[in-house]
């Protein structure tokens, strides 16, 4: 049985390294490449792959939370994979919680890891590249408090800060309220606040806010 595969990158050498990879393993098949958003999602409105192989910078100026939330809104069925070229622990722990199959590293051997992360996910099992497999369990020991904050939720946080709600903000980022509210509360146990008010307060006094 032929697994039909969608590849979204930026970049057109990690486009065609993946064909070049993929191109050996008849048992993979990639039904198109992409390299911008709109695209991708038009791709998979008009037919859901089983598979989803997805750079993480392939929407410049979107965090790749959202990018994820974007793309399972489209294709809910599809087991995604994620590749990125920062491997952050906390990121990855985001990624898996949001529903993510798994996460590659870009530095790590794709040659070797890409066909073992298909096989794996197709299991129905979480896969990460050696790299982020190490990143994975140093966040999860180390826990949520060093949580930094990234693109997202610094807009959230400014967001919350003008007085719009969460479902107020979700319809601004066109996510769902169930991602804003889980940044919400990552903010709220980044600053040890209890609610959002308090979370604007401390914020503002660690100087993240006017």
């Amino acid at each position: 049985m032929t697994v039909k595969i969608v590849v979204a990158d930026d970049m057109d050498l990690a486009l065609e390294g993946i064909k070049t990879i993929l191109r050996q393993y008849g048992a993979f098949h990639i039904t198109g490449t992409h390299r911008v958003l709109a695209d991708l999602l038009d791709a998979l409105a008009a037919q859901p792959p089983e598979v989803i192989l997805l750079g993480d910078q392939l929407e410049p100026g979107m965090d790749v939370l959202a990018l994820v939330e974007r793309v399972r809104q489209a294709a809910p069925r599809a087991r995604l994979l994620v590749m990125g070229s920062l491997p952050d622990g906390l990121i990855v722990q985001e990624l898996l919680i949001c529903g993510v199959a798994g996460y590659l590293y870009k530095s790590d051997s794709l040659s070797s890891c890409l066909p073992e992360a298909l096989r794996v996910v197709l299991r129905g099992r979480p896969y990460l590249s050696p790299t982020a497999n190490a990143e994975y369990l140093l966040a999860v020991q180390a826990g949520r408090a060093g949580w930094q904050l990234d693109t997202e939720g610094r807009e959230v946080l400014r967001q919350l800060a003008q007085g719009l709600r969460p479902q107020e903000i979700a319809l601004m980022r066109r996510v769902s309220v169930r991602r804003i509210y889980s940044v919400c509360e990552r903010l709220r146990r980044r600053f040890d606040a209890e609610t959002n008010e308090h979370l604007i307060a401390r914020a503002a006094e660690e100087g993240f806010l006017p």
